[in-house]
């Protein structure tokens, strides 16, 4: 599943769209600690954290995240937001909890 195809999906709102929607999503990957996410999150992976500051964005580019799923109602500010279309970074956001974020994702990455 490429990035484009989950935003289509309805599930999340679109932040940012990065600067490659056609890139593959490898796994969903949950973490909140912005130093384990920096040395554990796999390449290409849809990231779900609830931190919503441009440290994670930081973390998600040194990871080459796919992109990043805010939750929890979490929310960059207005800081954040230019520094993810800067950035060219996929920023998607939901209420749902962490897991069932990722799981949403694993869903449709298995459908």
């Amino acid at each position: 599943m490429t990035v484009k195809e989950l935003t289509e999906k309805g599930i999340f709102q679109l932040v940012n769209l990065g600067d490659d929607p056609d890139r593959e999503i490898s796994a969903p990957y949950c973490c909140d600690l912005l130093s384990v996410a920096m040395g554990r999150a796999p390449a290409g992976s849809a990231w779900v954290t609830v931190m919503a500051n441009v440290n994670s964005l930081a973390v998600a580019s040194l990871t080459d995240a796919a992109c990043i799923i805010l939750a929890e109602g979490a929310a960059f500010d207005d800081m954040g937001k230019a520094k993810a279309a800067q950035q060219g970074i996929t920023v998607l956001a939901t209420d749902q909890p962490v897991f069932e974020a990722a799981l949403a994702v694993y869903r449709e990455m298995n459908a």
